[in-house]
């Protein structure tokens, strides 16, 4: 079969690699999608994992074949599979803090060498643990390209649970990227009012019709003031950080009233770095905190709310590559026009 394959120095090419073999109560996926995430691209770019390795882990596709045991799929079953899945019986899995638990660490989809996901490859071997409790069916109807949502979908959801956004609150998403979409479409439907930052334009106009009340281009508004003016002087109840740039933290900060939430969602390298003031958190009764990677919990959730429509997901989608243009496709991701957004590669085309 062919793959994407990181081989170090931040390279990735299309190889010929062997199909990968599997055993009892494992699956193999025909992969039809897989979308592009910065969190891959980051490991390839900041070389974070030792290659070779085969990445990608928004999969979407066809069950190909089925280990002994598994009963629960077929051939031809069209399924999503989340590359990540708790034990539901460690210190970190009784709290439900799933994504500290140490086998949900183990990515358990791979399409050879070191286990990363695989989805940048034309099969990928999904293990026993994951074919247990982490792959969801897809419905008739519903393209694989919308599929490969359900997973970035289930980690915005997992955030917006844990902050719990009400009615009337103000809360601002700064960043439009598909995740930063994908927050207000989610903030929105709680009933809380939603602004959002974007440098983007044509980001900023599909905010608007994912629900934010008002979009701002952050390098020409004063973003705190904005929100001082639109809260009665006090500033935003919670502030979602859904892009990584220097400063943006401190800005998050300065945008939130007293008391609010403050939620980092996009921090997740080593080399981010965050300088703020004590005071502003500790006299000013801010809570600051992250939320990283999907919950088992609402992997049902996430999977109705991509296939049901209720959510407009597919306008998220903007380039479908094949696998050979996986490059350009990362180069676009990693350095976004005005009509780019989620990028989907489709390891099962060639032009």
């Amino acid at each position: 079969m062919h793959a994407a394959v990181y081989r170090g120095r931040s390279v990735v090419s299309v190889e010929e690699i062997p199909t990968p073999a599997i055993g009892p109560g494992e699956i193999l996926i025909r992969v039809e999608a897989c979308g592009i995430c910065h969190t891959d691209l980051k490991k390839i770019e900041y070389n974070l994992l030792a290659p070779p390795r085969v990445y990608g882990h928004e999969t979407a596709g066809v069950v190909a074949a089925v280990g002994a045991g598994v009963d629960r799929f077929k051939p031809g079953d069209r399924v999503v599979a989340f590359h990540h899945i708790p034990c539901l019986e460690c210190f970190y899995c009784r709290r439900k803090i799933y994504a500290q638990c140490p086998v949900y660490k183990r990515v358990g989809i791979t399409a050879g060498f070191e286990p990363a996901g695989g989805g940048f490859a034309q099969y990928v071997r999904v293990m026993d643990w994951i074919v247990d409790r982490g792959v969801e069916r897809i419905p008739e109807g519903i393209s694989y390209e919308r599929a490969t949502l359900v997973e970035p979908l289930n980690t915005c959801l997992k955030a917006v649970v844990q902050c719990d956004p009400q009615p009337g609150d103000t809360v601002l998403v700064m960043g439009q990227g598909p995740i930063g979409l994908m927050f207000t479409m989610l903030v929105h439907r709680t009933g809380a009012r939603v602004a959002a930052t974007d440098t983007i334009p044509e980001r900023r106009d599909l905010s608007s019709r994912c629900g934010a009340a008002l979009v701002w281009d952050p390098r020409a508004a004063d973003i705190p003031q904005e929100m001082r003016s639109l809260t009665g002087g006090r500033g935003a109840d919670l502030v979602i950080v859904a892009v990584a740039a220097p400063g943006i933290v401190e800005q998050a900060i300065a945008c939130s009233r007293p008391g609010a939430r403050i939620l980092l969602f996009a921090q997740t390298a080593s080399t981010d770095r965050i300088e703020a003031s004590g005071a502003e958190i500790c006299a000013g009764e801010r809570t600051l905190f992250g939320c990283y990677s999907a919950s088992v919990d609402l992997q049902k959730e996430s999977a109705n709310l991509v296939f049901s429509g209720e959510l407009p997901v597919d306008e998220l989608i903007s380039h479908c590559l094949p696998l050979v243009k996986i490059r350009s496709g990362m180069d676009l991701a990693l350095h976004p026009g005005p009509n780019s957004l989620k990028i989907i590669v489709q390891p099962q085309r060639w032009s």
